[in-house]
């Protein structure tokens, strides 16, 4: 499936205070609404394939996996949390690429993402009724009452609800009441610190190289890196973004 707007070249991202990444501008404005848009970073797409992977033996379908995001990479960092990330031609399965991945949710309703956690829950349902001795079979519709109830309530307490959030809240779901007979060794969580640094949102990025995207007025970078370059981006390997060029842009207030 062909992705959406050969005018989506980039995003600024914002990390909120839920520690996620959140759409702040976007090239591509005329289809997309940047209100409340998460990003899943590479850490959460790591752990969300992990997650995906029991389910290749129940159907799992690779590509609507793949069609429902639209593969970045980190280009460029802010010291106000904020980083640039630019659209690449990349496999999330094959790629040894550092990814992050937009959720394709330009038709929420009937568009790709939609179509993905549609498939996601059935397979989730039928990998839970294969691996757990129920009185009498889960259904689809019972595990999204009971995932839409948790995430209602988180919704009223937090606000908008990130992807890596709805999609771990399916394919972690368990029955109250009831436990896995088999090792889900994924499920433990993201990892430990020492585990996480392993991943860097700017490595596989040479800023030096010719391979920019096109800049226009919209994008304007800096020729050479500051002397006094903010720690958080060196350590990063990405270069800093212009503050003259950021707007300040309001995120909503989510807390865990």
């Amino acid at each position: 499936m062909a992705k959406p707007s050969t005018n989506l070249l980039w995003c600024v991202i914002q990390l909120g205070k839920d520690r996620n990444w959140w759409v702040g501008k976007i090239s591509d404005d005329v289809n997309w609404d940047t209100d409340a848009l998460p990003v899943v970073d590479p850490k959460q797409l790591a752990y969300i394939l992990d997650l995906l992977d029991p389910l290749r033996e129940y159907g799992l379908s690779t590509d609507i996996v793949e069609s429902a995001f639209i593969p970045f990479q980190a280009q460029a960092l802010n010291p106000d949390s904020t980083a640039r990330i630019v659209r690449v031609n990349e496999s999330f399965f094959e790629s040894d690429e550092v990814l992050f991945a937009l959720p394709d949710v330009v038709d929420e309703e009937k568009g790709p993402y939609a179509e993905f956690i549609d498939h996601i829950t059935k397979l989730r349902v039928k990998f839970l009724n294969d691996n757990i001795e129920f009185e009498h079979k889960l259904t689809t519709d019972e595990l999204e009452d009971q995932v839409r109830e948790t995430q209602n309530h988180a919704l009223a307490d937090n606000g908008p609800l990130h992807a890596f959030q709805e999609i771990t809240d399916i394919l972690e779901f368990v029955p109250e009441g009831y436990e896995l007979s088999v090792d889900e060794d994924v499920t433990a969580g993201l990892g430990t610190e020492e585990e996480e640094e392993d991943i860097d949102v700017g490595e596989g990025f040479d800023l030096d190289t010719d391979e920019k995207i096109e800049e226009d007025d919209t994008m304007r970078w800096d020729e050479e890196p500051e002397e006094n370059e903010p720690k958080q981006a060196r350590d990063l390997g990405m270069d800093p973004l212009d503050d003259e060029e950021e707007e300040e842009d309001e995120r909503p207030s989510l807390h865990h």
